[in-house]
């Protein structure tokens, strides 16, 4: 029985860890691309920027920015894009800019320090999220608020490992951004930190209006946690927090993400 599940951590850490094996043909929507050298992450690193239809009819106008990792042309960046076009068409959310951040090594951005022996086999131990975090703040999105109309407003969006990244900025750095979005977190990490400490966490939040919208599915090396973590929001929610839990039971961890994109955006992008 110990080596079944041994086995089956195996497998649940390793589709954790890889970009969605599941193959689409999103048509790829016009926008810019720009490259910046980065200090912190130290290479190049290349930013998709996907504007709103009437970003160029309005001239004046300024927009809240929705930063995404995976946000390659080959990776979410198209589907996200189409999708809140789509979204913004039926006027079923305000237009908003994306901001796709183009992978080099997703598991090492991704990954905060961890403790765990298991998390070694699969994942570099490098705390390369507190870089890439750093590269977000101090370098992308002063760049982009230079080159676009931005107001103040900015989230972030990710699933699976991404989706990690996103709760562990909303619990050690949750002035980062206004709303967060995290599809089906890897919250297996560093043995579970994040929900063992949410309590915690949560008693250091700043007064400040922010916005959760989080996932999980029925991988239940995910789903233990986001539950876990719904039940200390229900039992202590700082001041200033709206949240909101969906969860999934009949999605896997390869079909969240786009079972549950227009809901989370719609819930979360709205006043």
């Amino acid at each position: 029985m110990k080596k079944i599940i041994f086995y089956l951590c195996i497998v649940a850490f390793t589709i954790s860890c890889k970009n969605n094996a599941v193959a689409y043909n999103d048509p790829i929507p016009k926008h810019d691309s720009l490259t910046i050298a980065s200090k912190f992450v130290n290479e190049n690193r290349i930013i998709n920027i996907w504007t709103p239809p009437n970003y160029n009819k309005q001239a004046t106008d300024s927009f809240p920015v929705l930063y995404m990792p995976d946000g390659g042309i080959k990776e979410d960046f198209p589907h996200i894009a189409n999708t809140l076009a789509k979204l913004i068409e039926e006027k079923k959310i305000p237009p908003f800019i994306l901001v796709g951040i183009e992978n080099t090594d997703r598991r090492r951005d991704l990954t905060g320090a961890s403790e765990s022996e298991d998390d070694k086999k699969y994942c570099p131990i490098t705390d390369g999220a507190k870089d890439f975090r750093a590269f977000i703040t101090d370098e992308l999105i002063p760049e982009i608020n230079k080159k676009y109309r931005t107001n103040s407003k900015k989230g972030i969006i990710g699933e699976s490992l991404a989706g990690l990244f996103v709760m562990e900025t909303f619990f050690i750095k949750p002035e980062t951004f206004d709303f967060y979005i995290a599809i089906d977190p890897s919250l297996w990490w560093n043995n579970n930190y994040l929900a063992k400490n949410a309590e915690l966490l949560l008693a250091k939040f700043p007064e400040k209006d922010i916005k959760l919208w989080f996932a999980g599915s029925d991988a239940e090396d995910i789903y233990r946690f986001t539950r876990s973590i719904e039940k200390t929001f229900q039992n202590s929610t700082p001041k200033g927090l709206i949240w909101k839990y969906s969860d999934e039971p009949n999605e896997k961890h390869n079909t969240i993400f786009r079972a549950t994109k227009e809901k989370a955006l719609i819930w979360t992008l709205n006043k």
